[in-house]
C-alpha cells in the first residue's frame, strides 16, 4: 500500500503520483488529493491504480452530483470545481499543443448533453464502467444528460420485462437488445427513442415498444447485424417524425438516429460564434462539412459557402438543413483530401479524431489565405501541424470551447495566417 498526493494530470485527465521514480495513475483523483493507494495493474503500459481510498480531499473537488461518479466512465472530473476544470482544460491543451488560449465555460453544465447511448445488458442497463470493458454501471439517472433519464430508463425496463427480450450478454455476445439511444433537442423540447437490438420486432412486440415509448415525438427501431458493441443499426421507423429539430439561435437543424451533431447543445453557439468569428471574406470552404453544422450557421450570415464532406447521408442531411433555413450554401459528397480548393477566402477543417493526414498537404499547396481548424483532439492537430500546416502557416489565435464538462476534453478553434 502506499500513501502520497496527487502531483498532476496526465493528457488523458488522470491523476498521478509518483513513487521512487515510478508513476501511478489514478482516475477521479485530483492534484492535492492525498490518497491511499491499495491495488494497481498494469494497463497499455502504464500503472494504474485500481483500489484506492481519498484519505484528505484536495481543495479543487467538490460534491459530485451523480451517484453514479467514481465507477461510470463518463465524467472523470465531476468531483472537481468547473472553474478548476476550466483552468486544467487550457493548462493542459497548451501542454500539448504549445497554445496558449482562452478557454469558454459551457452555459450549463448540468443536463446539457443532448444525446446518450444507455447500453442494455446482462450485466445491468445504463453506463459502461470505467476500466472494465465487460462492466455497466446499472443507472437510474445521468445528470449531464437529462432530468427525464429515470423516465427513459423505466420505460425500457418496462418494455424489456413485458416484452419478454433479452438484454445483450456481452461475455457471449448474444441477446436481443443492444443499446437504447435517446436525442433530445434541448431548445425544442423534442425527443428521439431509437432501440437498437439483433431482433426483427413482431407486431405485438412494436406495439408494446409504441405504448411504452408514446412520449418520444420520433420512435425508431434499429436492427444490429453485428456483434460489435457499438450503438448503430439499420433504422426503420416506428411512429413519428423521422427528425426532430434543435434550435440554436436563429438557426434550425433536423437530427436522425445516423447523423452527429455537437453533443452540447448550450455551448454549440460559443463554437459556432467561434468558427464565425475568424472566417474571413466571403467565400469559405467546409471541409469535413457533416451535417451542414457551420456551413449552415455561415451561409445564414451571409457568407458564401461549399461543402465537402465523404458520408452521403451526412450530405443528404446537410441539404435538408440549408433548405430548412433557406439559406444557398452548395453541399457535396467527396473526399477532403482530393478536393480541389480555388478561391476561397477561408477553409474551415473540422477533421475525425485521426486529423487531417494528406488534406493537409493540399492545404499547403492551395494558397487559401486562412485556415479555420476545429479539434476535439488537441494531439491529433499538433501531428497535423508538426507535420504539414506549419510549412504554409502559423497559428495567429485560438480560442477554447467547453463543450464536454465534467471531462478532461475541450473542443479548439484555431485560426491559421498563411505565412
Amino acid at each position: 500500500m502506499i500513501k502520497a498526493t496527487v502531483e498532476d494530470f496526465t493528457e488523458e485527465g488522470l491523476g498521478t503520483l509518483r513513487i521512487d521514480g515510478r508513476i501511478i495513475h489514478i482516475p477521479f483523483a485530483y492534484p492535492g488529493d492525498y490518497i491511499l493507494v491499495k491495488r494497481t495493474k498494469r494497463r497499455f503500459g502504464r500503472r494504474i491504480a485500481t483500489d484506492f481510498e481519498l484519505l484528505e480531499p484536495s481543495p479543487l473537488r467538490q460534491i459530485p452530483r451523480c451517484p453514479h461518479f467514481g465507477r461510470c466512465g463518463g465524467c472523470l472530473w465531476q468531483g472537481m470545481k468547473y472553474k478548476e476544470q476550466l483552468r486544467f482544460k487550457a493548462e493542459l491543451f497548451e501542454r500539448i499543443t504549445g497554445i496558449s488560449a482562452d478557454v469558454r465555460g459551457s452555459p450549463k453544465i448540468w443536463g446539457f448533453r443532448n444525446v446518450s447511448n444507455f447500453i442494455v445488458t446482462t450485466a445491468g442497463i445504463g453506463l459502461k464502467e470505467y476500466g472494465n470493458p465487460l462492466g455497466v454501471v446499472d443507472s437510474v439517472e445521468c445528470p449531464i444528460f437529462s432530468k427525464r433519464t429515470r423516465e427513459y430508463l423505466n420505460a425500457l425496463r418496462g418494455f424489456l420485462k413485458e416484452s419478454g427480450l433479452r438484454p445483450w450478454d456481452l461475455r457471449k455476445k448474444r441477446g436481443d437488445v443492444h443499446y437504447l439511444q435517446i436525442k433530445e433537442g434541448k431548445f425544442t423540447g423534442e425527443v428521439m427513442v431509437n432501440l437498437i437490438t439483433h431482433v426483427q420486432p413482431t407486431r405485438e412486440v412494436l406495439q408494446t415498444f409504441r405504448d411504452y415509448f408514446s412520449f418520444a415525438d420520433s420512435l425508431y427501431w434499429s436492427f444490429k447485424a453485428d456483434e460489435r458493441d457499438d450503438p448503430k443499426g439499420e433504422p426503420g421507423l416506428i411512429a413519428g417524425q423521422p427528425y426532430i429539430r434543435e434550435r440554436i439561435k436563429d438557426v434550425v437543424y433536423l437530427i436522425h438516429p445516423n447523423s452527429f451533431f455537437q453533443t452540447n447543445s448550450y455551448a454549440l453557439a460559443l463554437l459556432l460564434k467561434a468558427v464565425e468569428g475568424f472566417a474571413d471574406g466571403e467565400r469559405v470552404l467546409d471541409l469535413y462539412s457533416g451535417v451542414g453544422t457551420f456551413g449552415v450557421w455561415l451561409a445564414k450570415r451571409s457568407f458564401t459557402v461549399e461543402g465537402v464532406e465523404l458520408n452521403p447521408f451526412a450530405v443528404e442531411m446537410a441539404r435538408k438543413n440549408a433548405e430548412l433555413n433557406g439559406v444557398d450554401a452548395v453541399f457535396k459528397i467527396g473526399r477532403a483530401e482530393e478536393t480541389p480548393i480555388g478561391d476561397y477566402d477561408t477553409v474551415i477543417v473540422d477533421p475525425p479524431r485521426r486529423g487531417l493526414k494528406e488534406a493537409g498537404e493540399l492545404l499547403i499547396k492551395s494558397g487559401v489565405e486562412r485556415v479555420v481548424y476545429v479539434s476535439c483532439n488537441p494531439k491529433a492537430f499538433r501531428l497535423d501541424y508538426e507535420n504539414h500546416l506549419k510549412r504554409a502557416y502559423h497559428v495567429e489565435e485560438a480560442v477554447l470551447v467547453d463543450m464536454f464538462p465534467h471531462t478532461p476534453h475541450v473542443e479548439a478553434v484555431i485560426m491559421l495566417e498563411k505565412k
